[in-house]
């Protein structure tokens, strides 16, 4: 197979698969149903064409016959005048107006035949047409119901080119609103760390955390009062020495947690302000532990 031929075959069969698609049973059905309608007009028309050339040759046959008579009136008239010359030129005029209906009524008779024909074609030709009108709508019916089963099972099973857009669509918002997730998630949680702050709130880090502490310690105290109303504080010295380690550990934790809100307000402050004057921030951090040193012994008493 030469180049131009596999080039020739390759347009062929692509132009093929091309018109496969696109070509629509339901409408190749009543494409295929109006040709046979207009075959069926080109027969009646071929028809009536015949019938018309029939009735003009019968006018015709007409003519000529009173033709041949006129002639033969003409001979008899010729003969009584005996004038045989005249007469014999009527009777080859008669002749010829003869063989000229003898010609047409041939033609006649060749029409009528194809005219019978046609209408035999025609019976038939209408026959067909009805049942492939028959067919056809049966056809179409079918294709509807198949079409309609195949885009349910597509919607179902997801297979179709538009459930897959479908999907699609439904993965890129699930990976966006997933991403939105993790990002407000980092955020709440860098939030709480302190690393960012709230622009509209006036609270900063050490706010927080003087907060959280502020809570711990009303914490410690409600479950306090719980022990002394359900008796628990007097039940017994080993229960006071471990309520007294309880405390005791509180204390600590207490006094770290004012140490280390102590040293991080230290570093703020520094940061802030690169100018402070330590002797100023040494004694501010003295009274802040006598007032912790203070509460922690009337909290022990």
């Amino acid at each position: 197979m030469g180049l131009l031929s596999r080039l020739s075959f390759l347009i062929r069969s692509k132009l093929n698969a091309l018109i496969g698609r696109a070509e629509n049973p339901q409408e190749t059905l009543d494409y295929s149903y109006q040709q046979m309608r207009d075959e069926l007009k080109d027969v009646e028309k071929g028809i009536a064409d015949i019938t018309a050339q029939k009735k003009r040759l019968e006018v015709q046959r007409d003519r000529l016959q009173q033709n041949v008579e006129k002639h033969n009136e003409q001979a008899r008239e010729a003969m009584r005048q005996d004038r045989e010359d005249l007469a014999k030129r009527a009777l080859e005029k008669k002749q010829a107006k003869l063989s000229q209906m003898e010609d047409i009524e041939d033609q006649i008779g060749q029409l009528e035949s194809t005219q019978s024909t046609l209408e035999e074609k025609k019976g038939d030709l209408q026959q067909r047409i009805e049942e492939f009108k028959t067919k056809k709508e049966t056809m179409k019916a079918r294709y509807e119901a198949a079409e309609a089963q195949t885009r349910v099972s597509e919607a179902i099973t997801g297979v179709g080119d538009e459930m897959e857009d479908v999907n699609r669509a439904i993965e890129s918002a699930t990976e966006r609103t997933e991403e939105m997730e993790a990002r407000a998630a980092a955020l709440d949680e860098l939030e709480q760390r302190g690393v960012l702050e709230d622009s509209l709130s006036d609270q900063d880090a050490i706010d927080r955390e003087l907060e959280a502490g502020r809570e711990q310690r009303e914490l410690e105290s409600e479950m306090e009062t719980l022990r002394e109303e359900t008796g628990t504080a007097d039940a017994g010295t080993g229960e006071d020495v471990a309520v007294s380690e309880t405390e005791e550990t509180a204390t600590a934790d207490t006094a770290a947690e004012a140490a280390s809100g102590e040293a991080e307000v230290n570093d703020v402050e520094v940061d802030i302000e690169g100018t402070v004057d330590e002797s100023e921030v040494e004694k501010e951090l003295e009274e802040l532990r006598k007032e912790q040193d203070s509460s922690s012994s009337s909290s022990s008493s």
